[in-house]
């Protein structure tokens, strides 16, 4: 209690005694006779008795920041744009009210209630809102503004809540007390605010997973104190500054998945306490500093997917400390050191996937380290899988994809209870041993593209723990065996470029966690399957022999983002049921037997940027609400939106085929799905005029409308298309002129209009200069221009004109020519006949008469 509080409490209490002394003067005796020590109980008595109820404001936390957490509440309920306002997206704060102290509501520390006054010290924020979509709900950054008036703010957790926008930097200066602040997992943009720099008391800050760009300034060596910076999964650029060798108390540096360029700082060296240094997926190049083991704390060093070159330095072995070495997909060179097996501490190797190769002449090899995680792709290994691999009792992850390998998968690998089996891409064959599928620790089984032939084992559903099933692009051949759907934590099951068959299929439970499947490229027959989770993320049942009308049952994967389903004989119309999904983002029909019309609910796939209808018997006029596809009209986003990255492992998704410049090829699933806008109409039997709207679709890299049977004009408006690469009209029958608006596609690499009944001048500058290949133009009505190589009419009259004239010009100067000689022959021939020339006529007589004549 300060003095101020102490005086009001004197106050109160004497005039609380008097009034008691004038309420009971007439049945008891006045107080001023009573003993000293009583009177002194009294006081004592209502001391205790305003300390707790008086005192209690000095126990919460003040006012002005107890109303500043209740404007942050109010703030992100006003910003946000919720699909349902009945849910309760913020229920975590629920405790939060007016009524109330502070220092009780959940997610607030307040300092300990001895201090004084009692003050909000740390707010963990994280994962405020409710996720009721399969999309994180973004929140406005401007809500946060509140929280900057806070200034006794030492922990701020922000993470995991989507926030948009920019970093406030002035907001976030005022909060000098910080030591530590997490904004994890935001959409924050811009660049690193410069005021971060001055938060000199800051042990731990975190601002990976945003889209942060710029670079990191020499000013991150004002940091002092930091244990911990973790920058990972941004856009930042340029070089990591040598000044990050003078944070000598930090303990941990991440910076993966960005977008650093140069050499590794020499001066990292100085991070004597660091034990974790993590610079994987960046632009890293040069070689590894040589210096590095001095860095004896280190128990952690990952430099995967750089550019790194040279040779593992050799004084990486002093490392005992080392837990952690992962290296893999960089440029480093020479054969794989062997010592590397001898260093006793090391429980994960990642070396793959660089231009180093196993030495052949290694034909035993007995490992002084107990390994969980090998990774050995690309390292040149022929032969059968190296037997001294079981010597490795504990290994949990084994990458050797993208070798040589040969023989039958081997039973004692089967007999190992490996977690993580990664075998692509080499040269296996034979059965699956059933003793594979025993496992209860199996949870990634990676075999694409080898020979492995004959059924899948029946018992493949005891193996309950896989979550990633990758068979593609071998000779499995027979039924899907019916207890795979006992497999209840599978996500990825891809099973393509198989030969499996079969018109009848697993029923998985509708509440499984399956997203991914891929049946692509078998001999399947029969109906459409619809027998799969509803969580479906990801169905490809393209390249089979399946037939009859589109089921509705598709309507019941809400979750579904891409739907393959071309080169089959699909029949029947459009569904509109179809179009109801609004998380729709890729639909491929291509190469069916698909008639009727595109129904005017189209636009209700707000995301779709791929449609591929093409090569099909589709009819009617192209709605104008094609160009209302949200998708399209925006630029895809490069965020992917599907995880292709599970235990650190790059899963490669299939392609999706399309026909792309061209030619028929196939586009990456990922990142293709996100960057690409495709919409592909070819091939039907369209009709009427093309609608304007289409113009709409700025983010376009491909529009096929060929071989269809439009008519009327090229919209002008396809001048916006911006990003527009392929546009293809040809074969219809499209009349009037090449839109003078075309000059203005940048990216426009091919530009087909043949067959249709198109005249006049092709437009001329930007572009359209490059778009010279005739047979794009042929079989038109009366087309002309440069690049056809064809001369306009209203170009031949100043021809012609400038011909004429070329002529008089010409003409002129050979009369020139011409008189010039005959006059001066002419005039001679004058002056001889006069005599001038004649020796016997005396020149004084003829200059005399002359002069004579002169007067």
């Amino acid at each position: 209690m300060n003095i101020s509080e102490f005086q009001m409490f004197h106050r109160i209490s004497s005039s609380l005694l008097s009034h008691l002394k004038l309420a009971s003067a007439a049945s008891m005796p006045d107080l001023c006779l009573l003993p000293v020590r009583t009177r002194l109980i009294i006081n004592i008595f209502f001391f205790f008795f305003f300390f707790f109820f008086f005192d209690t404001p000095i126990l919460s936390c003040p006012d002005q920041q107890k109303q500043a957490l209740l404007l942050f509440k109010a703030s992100l309920l006003s910003t946000t744009n919720s699909p349902n306002t009945s849910i309760p997206l913020f229920s975590s704060l629920d405790s939060w009210n007016s009524t109330s102290d502070c220092c009780q509501w959940d997610r607030v520390v307040c300092s300990s209630p001895d201090s004084r006054p009692r003050t909000v010290r740390g707010l963990n924020l994280y994962s405020l809102a409710l996720r009721i979509t399969d999309d994180p709900l973004p929140l406005d950054a401007k809500a946060l503004v509140p929280l900057f008036t806070i200034r006794s703010l030492m922990l701020l957790d922000l993470s995991s809540n989507f926030f948009e926008g920019q970093i406030s930097g002035a907001g976030f200066s005022n909060l000098s007390k910080m030591v530590s602040l997490n904004l994890m997992q935001n959409k924050f943009s811009g660049s690193i605010p410069p005021q971060f720099y001055r938060l000199r008391y800051l042990q731990l800050l975190d601002i990976s997973s945003n889209l942060l760009g710029g670079a990191l300034t020499a000013d991150v060596k004002l940091l002092g104190n930091l244990r911990v910076l973790k920058l990972d999964s941004n856009s930042l650029t340029g070089k990591l500054p040598d000044e990050i060798g003078d944070l000598k108390m930090l303990q941990k540096l991440s910076i993966r998945s960005n977008k650093f360029v140069g050499e590794i700082p020499a001066s990292i060296v100085n991070l004597k306490s660091l034990e974790v240094l993590d610079m994987r997926d960046n632009q890293f190049t040069m070689g590894i500093p040589s210096d590095i083991w001095t860095l004896s704390n280190l128990t952690y060093l990952a430099l995967s997917n750089n550019k790194l070159n040279g040779t593992i330095p050799t004084s990486i072995q002093k490392m005992e400390n080392l837990k952690t070495l992962e290296l893999q997909n960089n440029l480093l060179g020479q054969y794989i050191p062997m010592w590397l097996f001898d260093m006793k501490g090391l429980v994960d190797l990642l070396i793959g996937g660089n231009l180093m190769t196993w030495n052949s002449s290694v034909t035993s090899l007995e490992p002084k380290c107990m390994l969980s995680r090998l990774s050995l792709k690309s390292c040149g290994l022929v032969g059968e899988v190296p037997e001294w691999i079981s010597l490795q009792k504990g290994l949990n992850f084994l990458d050797l994809s993208e070798n040589k390998l040969e023989g039958s998968f081997p039973l004692w690998l089967a007999e190992m209870n490996v977690g993580s089996i990664i075998l692509s891409d080499n040269k296996l064959s034979g059965s699956l041993p059933p003793r594979l599928f025993e496992s209860l620790s199996l949870s990634v089984l990676a075999l694409s593209r080898n020979n492995f032939s004959g059924e899948l084992p029946e018992n493949m559903g005891d193996a309950n723990s896989i979550m990633l099933l990758m068979l593609s692009g071998n000779n499995f051949s027979g039924r899907i065996p019916k207890s795979i759907t006992k497999i209840h934590r599978l996500l990825l099951l891809d099973l393509s470029a198989n030969r499996l068959s079969g018109d009848t299929f697993p029923m998985f439970d509708p509440g499984a966690f399956l997203s991914y499947i891929d049946y692509s490229s078998n001999e399947f027959s029969g109906e459409i399957p619809t027998s799969f989770p509803q969580q479906t993320r990801i169905l490809s049942l393209s390249n089979n022999r399946f037939s009859g009308s589109l089921p509705k049952n598709l309507a019941n994967f809400t979750f579904l983002k891409h739907l393959d389903l071309h080169n089959n004989n699909i029949s029947g119309e459009l569904p509109d049921f179809l179009y109801e999904n609004p998380t729709l983002q890729v639909l491929s029909l291509r190469n069916n037997s698909l008639a009727g019309s595109i129904p005017e609910g189209i636009s209700k796939l707000s995301r779709l940027h791929i449609l591929d209808l093409s090569s099909n018997n589709l009819v009617g006029e192209i709605p104008t609400e094609v160009g209302e596809l949200k998708g399209m009209v925006e630029t895809p986003s490069t965020a992917s939106s599907l995880s292709e990255n599970f235990f650190n492992i790059f899963i490669e998704f299939n392609d999706l085929i399309v026909n792309w410049k061209k030619s028929t090829l196939g586009l990456a699933t990922r990142p293709s799905l996100d960057i690409y806008a495709l919409l592909d109409l070819s091939g039907n039997h369209f009709s009427g005029e093309i609608p304007a709207s289409i113009g709409n679709l700025k983010g376009i890299k491909l529009l096929n409308l060929a071989y269809n049977n439009l008519s009327g004009h090229i919209p002008s408006s396809f001048g916006n298309l911006e990003n527009v690469e392929t546009l293809d009209l040809s074969h219809n029958k499209l009349s009037g002129s090449i839109p003078e608006s075309l000059i203005k596609l940048q990216q426009l690499t091919i530009l087909d209009v043949s067959n249709n009944e198109l005249s006049g001048k092709i437009p001329v500058g930007g572009q359209m200069d490059t778009m010279n290949t005739p047979s794009y133009y042929a079989n038109n009505s009366g087309l002309c221009g440069i690049q056809i190589q064809q001369p306009c009419p209203e170009d031949e009259q100043p021809t012609k004109q400038a011909e004429e004239e070329e002529k008089q010009e010409v003409f002129s100067w050979i009369g020139a020519g011409i008189g010039f000689p005959a006059g001066f022959v002419f005039a001679v021939l004058i002056v001889y006949i006069s005599g001038y020339f004649n020796p016997r006529t005396p020149r004084r007589r003829i200059f005399r008469r002359s002069t004579r004549r002169g007067q």
